[in-house]
């Protein structure tokens, strides 16, 4: 194995990313270096691209982001037992403490210490990425390496969907990102009846058709309100997914949702937003659920399942396929408006 490797760096406190040669990383005792067979490129790690405020508060560089990929196991520390060289693999990348409350009750994915690798780490935009074995999560073979570069979005769809009954239920989808048209393929495969995509971005309308939702809608053109009311039996949905993290499809959400429905909130805002909790939330008998991650494991065991038994079309989902050299191209692609989920290939 070659002691150098290539990988995509945020060198210092400002926009932008290089490629460059570094070190391939050393590991411990109980860590799993993997050679990345496919990253993928999620938004978060356009803030640090772009270096935003919420880069600026989070980012320490130099950094190697990247927490979306699937390789194989090139070498591993002398306490690992559950892995072998060769072996098909991504990985959690949320760490938690395994010490504070949340972690210690079941609740490791809201765990108040936890450390993402890509973000507050060394992450996957690069040849080899080092996991702490308790991270590794090991992929059958039938597994696409695409659909394995991608779990964990498609985790954060899954926790989000299945977070409450499905099967039977009318379900909105606000924000048709890569999350929200993972969630119409989840939806519809566990027995969703109706799936309406709310959605500004003309391209991403077209991909939530791809992914069978039955009704793509506008919301700055089309009645949203008027067209739910009908399909619905003037009662509205049954399940509100927010995916985009704006005001107006918070409010959205919150006006079709009927009286007793579920409401599943993803969509990171940038700024309080006003609700007439009265209105909105104590005369409706609604549930509002916060959804942070991926639950810890119960999430990967059931999109493995969703997966290994073929229930799951995502491909229209990824659209571009780049080298990883050209990782600055991507981010360019990205902030078009016109690529949902973007692969990148060390090698």
């Amino acid at each position: 194995m070659s002691k150098t490797m290539i990988a995509v760096v945020k060198p210092t406190a400002a926009p932008g990313a290089e490629i460059r040669e570094v070190p391939v990383p050393t590991f411990g005792l109980r860590d799993v270096l993997v050679k990345v067979k496919v990253a993928s490129i999620c938004g978060t790690d356009l803030h640090i691209y772009n270096w935003d405020r919420w880069a600026q508060g989070r980012i320490h560089p130099p950094l190697i982001p990247g927490h979306e990929f699937c390789g194989e196991v090139a070498a591993y520390g002398a306490e690992v037992t559950s892995v072998k060289e060769g072996d098909f693999v991504s990985a959690e990348m949320h760490v938690a403490c395994g010490k504070c409350l949340q972690c210690r009750t079941g609740e490791a994915h809201i765990c108040q210490h936890v450390k993402i690798i890509g973000v507050d780490t060394n992450g996957a935009f690069a040849e080899y990425v080092v996991i702490p074995e308790s991270n590794i999560w090991k992929l059958d073979a039938a597994i696409p390496e695409e659909y394995a570069s991608i779990l964990d979005p498609l985790g954060n769809a899954v926790h989000t969907v299945l977070a409450g009954e499905i099967a039977g239920k009318t379900v909105a989808v606000t924000g048709c990102g890569p999350i929200g048209l993972f969630s119409i393929a989840v939806a519809r495969a566990v027995g969703a009846s109706t799936i309406f995509a709310l959605e500004v971005n003309e391209h991403r309308r077209k991909v939530a058709k791809q992914m069978h939702a039955d009704y793509v809608l506008d919301p700055t053109k089309d009645d949203v309100r008027k067209i739910v009311k009908e399909q619905t039996g003037g009662l509205g949905v049954d399940v509100v997914l927010e995916m985009a993290g704006h005001p107006d499809a918070i409010r959205m959400g919150f006006d079709i949702i009927r009286s007793g429905g579920r409401i599943s909130l993803l969509g990171l805002t940038s700024k309080p937003i006003p609700l007439n909790f009265s209105e909105d939330i104590i005369f409706k008998g609604i549930t509002i659920q916060g959804i942070n991650g991926r639950r810890m494991y119960q999430t990967w065991y059931q999109m493995t399942a969703l997966l290994k038994g073929g229930r799951l079309d995502l491909h229209p989902v990824i659209t571009d396929r780049l080298p990883m050299k050209d990782f600055s191209k991507a981010m360019e692609r990205l902030k078009t408006g016109e690529a949902s989920k973007i692969l990148v290939y060390p090698n």
